[in-house]
């Protein structure tokens, strides 16, 4: 980047600061109610300022996002919610959804009056998402929707759910899926936590039983749905699934303390994904306080999950300055993705090293490291998860290939045949013709 566009840019900057920062000063009430707040937020065109001036934004560019979260961080007003809404929802509606759709959701998402989940996987598809089962057929003036989801998070509590399903089964599989926004509040949704082997339970399975969905809440085309879910799942490896909102509030106040309990309540979903990650930035702290930092097996585990931390840092820093441009979501989220799962197992291996036999244990006699507690063996259980969510190890390495080396595909037999010819076991499809 030249000097004057150095020097634009800073400019630019300083402009966007000094508009937020004198908008505050007369908007800015630390007793206001939280969605009172967040909707005074949004009247201003400041809760997602990069988004259009049409749908609630400025049209300023991607990077006003973090220039204003600072601004609101400096005077302890909150901004943005986390969570699917913000991270997956609001994205793939600006993109593909009608008008109507975003007048009614895309408020409300900003607010937090909103809560979403993403339905998506389903136990017979496995990695293949375009051989999902469950099936939406079309009633008048509304779709039913009958069929399985799997770990889905939030779902417990979300008001609405981002919904891929199978409208068309005489199409090969890829052209036959729609996208829906689900109401989740009705008798034909049921949400079932899971237990997962680390103790938490961050997931749900959702079944459908002829649910409802009107015409209108389809986004995208009829039968159009894997470009849209594709949306999403880009979205997804861009911002990470525990889609942390812009600008959390530290002050004092109602509102504050209002973003903060919301922040918390966030936080226990997600509290086991630093562990999924691997705890890299533990591993010197537990060689040192088990008296091996000098091993020179462990010292090279510990290299080796540095050097390979620091490449995937880069690779992340790349995706930033990407998104400063403007630029679409590319296939440095599924390289980032990759690197994120080979970091999180290389350390595993590590905190094995370090911690020999003793580190699968658990309760009382637990290795924790430091302050933050983590427990070794909680560590090692959830890896496993990194390499599954957001798009398996081999989905990221497929897409790498065909995007980015330009390989040729694979053989696929299944691709141009009519889905109904080829379907896994599932909820039946409906009758021929």
């Amino acid at each position: 980047m030249t000097a004057a566009a150095d020097g634009d840019g800073a400019a630019a900057a300083a402009a966007v600061q000094a508009g937020v920062r004198s908008w505050l000063e007369r908007h800015w009430d630390p007793e206001l109610s939280l969605v009172t707040w967040r909707r005074r937020l949004l009247d201003g065109g400041w809760a997602a300022p990069s988004w259009p001036v049409d749908w609630h934004g400025r049209g300023l560019p991607e990077w006003s996002d973090g220039v204003i979260a600072g601004e609101l961080a400096a005077v302890g007003a909150p901004g943005p919610p986390p969570g699917v809404g913000t991270g997956l929802a609001a994205p793939t509606l600006l993109t593909h959804g009608s008008d109507d759709l975003r007048r009614l959701l895309l408020g409300p998402i900003l607010t937090g009056e909103h809560h979403w989940c993403q339905l998506f996987s389903e136990p017979g598809a496995g990695s293949d998402l375009a051989g999902l089962t469950t099936r939406a057929e079309r009633d008048g003036n509304e779709w039913v929707v009958t069929g399985q989801k799997v770990w889905s998070t939030s779902a417990h509590h979300a008001d609405f759910g981002l919904l891929l399903a199978r409208s068309d089964w005489d199409v090969p599989k890829h052209r036959g899926l729609t996208y829906f926004v689900l109401p989740m509040g009705q008798v034909g949704v049921e949400v079932r936590p899971l237990r997962q082997m680390n103790d938490h339970s961050s997931f749900n399975e959702v079944f459908l039983t002829e649910a409802r969905i009107l015409a209108g809440h389809v986004v995208g085309e009829v039968g159009g749905g894997w470009s849209v879910a594709l949306t999403t799942l880009a979205f997804e490896r861009r911002y990470g699934v525990a889609m942390s909102g812009r600008g959390t509030a530290s002050g004092i106040g109602r509102a504050a303390m209002e973003a903060e309990a919301e922040a918390a309540e966030h936080r226990r979903t997600y509290a086991w994904y630093p562990q999924r990650a691997g705890r890299p930035d533990l591993l010197v702290e537990r060689a040192v306080a088990g008296s091996i930092a000098a091993d020179p097996v462990v010292r090279q585990h510990v290299a080796a999950v540095e050097a390979l931390a620091r490449a995937n840092r880069w690779t992340a820093e790349r995706a930033r300055a990407a998104r400063t441009l403007d630029r679409a979501p590319g296939p440095e989220g599924s390289l980032g993705k990759l690197a994120t799962s080979v970091v999180a197992r290389a350390a595993a291996r590590a905190h094995s090293a370090i911690g020999g036999a003793a580190g699968l244990l658990t309760g009382a006699d637990a290795a924790r490291a430091g302050a933050s507690g983590a427990v070794a063996a909680e560590i090692l259980v959830s890896v496993p998860a990194q390499s599954i969510a957001g798009g398996t190890d081999e989905i990221q390495k497929t897409i790498v290939a065909d995007r980015v080396l330009g390989l040729p595909r694979e053989p696929q037999t299944d691709r141009e045949l009519p889905f109904r010819a080829v379907a896994v076991p599932g909820p039946s499809p409906p009758p021929s013709g």
